[in-house]
């Protein structure tokens, strides 16, 4: 290929970029910041792959690495690792820690003694989408998240702050970070993990003194001072090390964090559960599976999730998170070989706990809300008479841990914008002042606090949601079900009959690169400029915009404030509600619905009708979603996986199933199309047939095409 003279790159990619569909300021975002990288010496280990991109015209990549600097989201930065200011790499990831070490020395003074504990997850950067040049030298490409986690020991240490790493060779959780800041009286901590994410990501995640993570307006100052950021400065691994500054994390903190979560334990005896466990190849062996043996569970780890890889290889999708179904299928075949009662799992990181139960003979997993339902009923099952125990959750967790908590007689604190880190928040209010907005209690009433997104915490020993200590009363829970005969899913059905049926459903719309972000703010901007009068069938009664200044949060106190209140709620009557919000740590739109079954309505039939509902109420919001930004999409293509982009799913729905059809209708056998549709597909991740297989068991039923059984012969029985 010939080289383009240096003087030539930028005004090819100034053309370059002319050709796709965004506004011209954000093209000259995207030059300004490619300029920089291409010509400043700072840059000049990434200079060969930026060169090979443009002379390439990888134009798109290009343009969304470079039109911005990856943005404070939730107490940090998370993304994709790459060359750029958009992505993770060790200059944003560089300079949110200068950022963060001068936020810390403007809080505590300059001469002050300052402690952070700094953990790091399993994930080593292997480009596996393929977005950098192969054969072309760059930095990136094998770089460990203890590797990130050394540049800003590095970092910490020439601001005079001492460090706490994980022994070599071990990684680190979240929630025990957490613990650990708090343990060792620390300042502060930094996570490098992107923990649920996909391979390629990975992020940086700040952490206060109390062990959570700083909200409005305290965030804003941090993310101030990470843009004030010009030069960063770095002391060598072995001079911070000889001068003290780095030092491994003391060989207690561990112990200790295990035996505060066991003594969240409500009954010693509850033991007969047989428990497989899956850490999804992440951290969690150290928390979750070391807690259940040393409480005395029949716990045996799925033997090749148990090995720590960031490439998560034997997971569908390479997605570890407990909120996809499938992540946990190896466990489950594992515990049928093992005839155990339930499986757990947890993401990376360790914060996030998925279950799934064997009930009558198959597996049923419980989804976030479930789990956040049964422990509830179960840490207030047995609180002192007299007491005023509290829970906290948010706004978008199930209505139904409410009526639960209230049922037992529980104060709740049920009003949180998106984040663990309110509930952290509130539960330092209570232990600072005795109260928290209309509630009064101590931290001491502490009894659950909990998230839709899988994420539980019962111990007041943490700020941040931990797997381990809900996982160990969840298996309490499960075996004092079984010494009775039944399972957590007849745990459920009680709850049910006796508070009442809600279904909750979550949609997750991924709309990649600079176009998903503009479409992301326009959907945004298009309800709040004309709200619908009607979602899925149903009046809207109310919508509530959290960004007004007269509602429950009051006036807009930083931009960070701004954006975790970029929510929006319509209720439709006293019986459905829709929230819909962007995610802070992903490209994607993310729709929550809730429907309430009517008094007096039989389990069963409420069951029926109330599911109906709900994933009518949640496609008619989705499809009305799309349609403001011009996306059209028939109603069975909103059964791809919501891993799966906008984009690919839209081409699905025009081009790929069409000509699927065609080619059977020419007469081509099934078996000789797999290889084409596994091409077509090869874009949308790991398991391409896997990820598109309900849409075509849905495309079938609503299209009925001339030759069913060969579509469905592609994907299998459902």
């Amino acid at each position: 290929m010939n080289r383009l003279p240096t003087e030539d790159l930028s005004d090819t990619a100034r053309i370059g970029f002319a050709g796709l569909p965004l506004p011209g300021p954000v093209q000259e975002a995207a030059i300004r910041h490619l300029e920089s990288w291409l010509f400043d010496p700072a840059f000049q280990s990434y200079r060969p792959q930026i060169v090979s991109m443009i002379e390439r015209g990888h134009f798109s990549e290009l343009l969304d690495a470079f039109y911005r600097v990856l943005p404070f989201g939730t107490g940090g930065r998370r993304g994709t690792v790459g060359i750029g200011p958009n992505r993770f790499n060790a200059w944003t990831l560089g300079a949110s820690v200068q950022g963060h070490a001068q936020f810390l020395r403007t809080r505590f003074g300059e001469g002050a003694e300052l402690k952070i504990v700094i953990a790091h997850d399993v994930r080593c950067f292997q480009d596996m989408a393929g977005r950098l040049i192969p054969g072309v030298p760059d930095p990136l490409r094998g770089m460990h998240s203890r590797d990130f986690a050394h540049i800003a020991a590095e970092i910490y240490a020439a601001a005079d702050i001492q460090v706490f790493l994980p022994p070599e060779g071990e990684d680190m959780s979240t929630p025990e970070l957490s613990f650990a800041i708090r343990h060792l009286g620390a300042q502060g901590g930094l996570n490098i993990s992107a923990s649920h994410n996909p391979p390629d990501d990975n992020g940086g995640k700040f952490y206060n003194a109390n062990g959570g993570q700083e909200i409005p307006p305290q965030d804003a100052e941090m993310a101030a001072s990470v843009a004030e950021v010009r030069t960063v400065a770095r002391m060598g691994l072995d001079r911070a090390r000889a001068a003290g500054l780095i030092q491994v994390l003391p060989d207690g903190v561990h112990e200790a964090y295990i035996q505060a979560n066991l003594a969240c334990g409500r009954d010693a005896t509850a033991r007969s559960a047989r428990i497989v466990f899956t850490a999804l190849h992440g951290t969690a062996g150290r928390t979750v599976g070391t807690l259940l043996a040393r409480a005395g569970f029949d716990v045996h780890d799925e033997p090749i999730g148990a090995i720590p890889d960031g490439s998560f290889p034997s997971v569908p999708f390479r997605a570890p998170n407990p909120e996809v179904p499938q992540s946990m299928d190896q466990a489950t075949a594992h515990a049928d070989i093992l005839g155990a009662d339930l499986v757990l799992a947890c993401d990376p990181d360790a914060d996030r706990l998925g279950a799934s139960v064997r009930h009558h003979g198959s597996w049923r997993g419980l989804s976030g809300n479930e789990i956040a339902v049964l422990l509830t009923d179960y840490v207030l099952s047995d609180h002192a008479a007299g007491a005023s125990p509290v829970v906290i959750k948010t706004e978008v967790t199930s209505s139904l841990v409410s009526r639960v908590a209230k049922d037992h007689g529980a104060q709740v604190i049920d009003h949180l914008l998106v984040g663990f880190k309110y509930i952290g928040d509130a539960m330092d209010q209570l232990e600072a002042h005795g109260s928290f907005a209309e509630t009064h209690a101590s931290l001491d009433d502490f009894a659950i606090g909990a998230e839709e997104s899988h994420g539980v915490l019962v111990s007041t020993a943490m700020r941040d949601k931990d797997a381990a200590g809900g996982a160990l009363l969840l298996a309490e829970l499960a075996s004092l079900e079984k010494d009775q005969g039944r399972t957590l899913i007849d745990t459920l059905s009680r709850i049910h009959e006796r508070v009442g049926y809600v279904k909750n459903e979550l949609a997750s719309t991924v709309m990649r690169g600079a176009t998903g972000r503009s479409r992301i703010e326009a959907i945004q901007a298009s309800y709040r400029a004309q709200p619908p009068t009607t979602i899925g069938g149903r009046t809207v009664t109310a919508m509530h915009d959290r960004l007004d200044p007269t509602g429950p949060f009051g006036p807009i106190c930083s931009d960070t404030d701004a954006a975790s209140r970029d929510v929006l709620v319509f209720e439709l009557g006293d019986r459905a509600r829709v929230v819909l919000r962007p995610s802070g740590t992903e490209p994607k739109c993310k729709v929550y619905a809730e429907v309430s079954g009517p008094e007096g309505t039989p389990l069963s039939t409420a069951k029926v009708q109330v599911d109906a509902a709900c994933r009518t109420l949640t496609e008619g919001f989705v499809l009305d979603m799309l349609a403001r930004v011009d996306i059209r999409l028939p109603a069975w293509a909103l059964r791809i996986n919501d891993l799966v982009s906008v984009e690919d799913k839209v081409r699905f729905a025009d081009e790929i199933i069409p000509t699927l059809v065609s080619k059977l209708a020419d007469g081509e056998a099934p078996q000789e199309l797999g290889p084409w549709l596994d091409a077509q597909l090869c874009g949308f991740g790991k398991d391409g047939r896997l990820l598109v297989a309900d849409a075509i068991r849905a495309f079938v039923r609503a299209e009925k095409p001339p030759d069913p059984a060969a579509l469905l012969s592609l994907v299998g029985p459902a």
